[in-house]
């Protein structure tokens, strides 16, 4: 008789030895490559007020950056497990490197722009879908999502406490020199991806050619909606975190404030799931983590006061956080080849995108802010139920 627990390491990505070296390289690449879009508050005020960019233009240069970020997925279904991981990345170095200084040296009239930013994310894309495919084989698969959030996390505050003194002294370009200077520095760390990533052995292929079970298909499509009900949860409520402060009785200057200390309980929260990733089950963590978010929605659907409101947007940002390296871990345990991590890639992008345009029609159409909030606990009970039975199998 078989042991389950070999039967259940079969379905994984196959964990390998995994070097130092391989963690800095994803960790440091998923700071670098989506920082513009991790500081896109200030990069927003900054299109505006320098080159005179219309609020619907914004949008336009962020969706074009988000896209193109995200649709880097596409053609790694094509080079991903066939192609030596690190010959890419040196590609997709260059060419984030490379758009970065053309974008600085140029800044072209809007519709240059976005063709120059829509090709350099690409670049960005593709190295992301390396650090998160790599970050699934390792054995602590918790632990090493749990730090690529927190280094996300940090380069994005850092990037938003200094950018404005640097748009300040030198304009729009300082942005896109530090965005190139960071791809050249980082480019050595691409010898530290596994250049087989993606690629399954030769015994597991032969038997998954004839083996697309039900049970793997429904996984997937589990994994696939669970994180983009996840997304479109968060985003939504995110976006519109400002007026809800200012429906608690926040002035301006403390709402900013209250969200920057959510900021901050947002990097506690994957710091926390790195320090217990391992120690602790994975689905534990995940009740835990779908919990406190649910728990931070319903608060904000009551309509708190300024305190009330306060505690629940920290409770939200810190199981934001906390769960999602969880998330990963768990939809990276049912993937045999790295495609289906890959592909989260482009979920994450719909997701971020959807929330907030759904969010802002219920608005529009005059549902209140409770109601959104209601709606976005309802979707994370559902991500959750998706996600749970996905670790359970």
């Amino acid at each position: 008789m078989k042991n389950p627990s070999t039967t259940v390491a079969s379905a994984e990505l196959a964990p390998h030895h995994f070097a130092a070296s391989t963690l800095l390289s994803l960790v440091v690449f998923a700071a670098i490559t989506p920082l513009l879009l991790l500081v896109a508050p200030a990069v927003a005020a900054q299109l505006g007020s320098q080159l005179g960019l219309s609020a619907s233009q914004v949008g336009t240069y962020f969706f074009v950056e988000l896209g193109a970020f995200s649709c880097a997925t596409l053609p790694a279904f094509l080079w991903l497990g066939r192609v030596d991981a690190r010959r890419v990345a040196a590609y997709a170095v260059a060419l984030f490197c490379a758009g970065n200084f053309a974008t600085a040296v140029l800044i072209p009239a809007f519709a240059g722009l976005l063709v120059l930013r829509a090709i350099t994310s690409l670049g960005g894309g593709t190295l992301m879908v390396l650090c998160m495919t790599s970050a699934a084989t390792s054995a602590n698969r918790d632990r090493v999502y749990g730090l690529w959030v927190v280094g996300q996390l940090l380069a994005g505050a850092v990037g938003l406490l200094v950018l404005p003194h640097l748009f300040g002294q030198f304009g729009l370009r300082a942005l896109y020199v530090v965005l190139g200077l960071l791809g050249l520095c980082a480019a050595p760390l691409t010898r530290g991806f596994d250049p087989a990533v993606g690629r399954m052995p030769r015994s597991q292929s032969k038997v998954d050619k004839g083996s697309a079970s039900f049970a793997t298909i429904a996984n997937t499509v589990l994994v696939i909606g669970g994180v983009l009900a996840f997304y479109v949860a968060i985003g939504g409520v995110w976006t519109f975190a400002s007026k809800a402060a200012a429906l608690a009785g926040l002035d301006a200057a403390h709402t900013g404030e209250a969200l920057a200390v959510a900021s901050v309980m947002g990097i506690v929260g994957a710091a926390c799931a790195s320090l217990v990733a391992g120690r602790v089950t994975r689905l534990a963590m995940l009740l835990t983590g779908y919990a406190l978010l649910a728990g931070s929605l319903a608060g904000l659907a009551m309509v708190p006061g300024t305190m009330g409101f306060m505690a629940a947007v920290f409770v939200f940002k810190f199981a934001w956080t906390f769960v999602l390296p969880f998330i990963l871990a768990a939809a990276a345990k049912h993937d045999r080849s790295g495609r289906l991590i890959a592909s989260l890639n482009l979920v994450i992008g719909a997701g971020l995108a959807a929330g907030p345009l759904m969010a802002g029609v219920l608005l529009d159409m005059g549902a209140s802010l409770a109601t959104l909030f209601a709606g976005a606990a309802l979707i994370s009970v559902l991500s959750s139920a998706c996600l749970l039975r996905v670790e359970r199998h």
